[in-house]
């Protein structure tokens, strides 16, 4: 499913949608085919479960993101320093 259909069917909601397909744009994420995996009560809900499903499969693309966002182009940030637990 692309974004926009996407808000169509789910219309000011929290969700972990997978992305399918995707390409990159310089550091820019950008979603192309888009699958619906779960729908949140709320921004924290959609954030545990985006890191429940992650730690279960981090091969897979997962992003939790609102609706109401215009389009869904997500910034890459490489993380640097310690990571607890690592």
């Amino acid at each position: 499913m692309k974004w926009t259909e996407i808000q169509v069917e789910y219309p000011d909601k929290w969700l972990v949608v997978e992305a399918i397909r995707f390409h990159e744009e310089g550091n820019v994420f950008v979603a192309d085919d888009l699958a619906v995996v779960e729908l949140c009560q709320d921004g924290a809900a959609a954030f545990a479960a985006y890191r429940r499903l992650h730690r279960a499969d981090p091969t897979r693309e997962f992003v939790f993101a609102h609706t109401s966002r215009q389009d869904l182009r997500i910034e890459e940030r490489h993380w640097i320093g310690v990571r607890a637990g690592a």
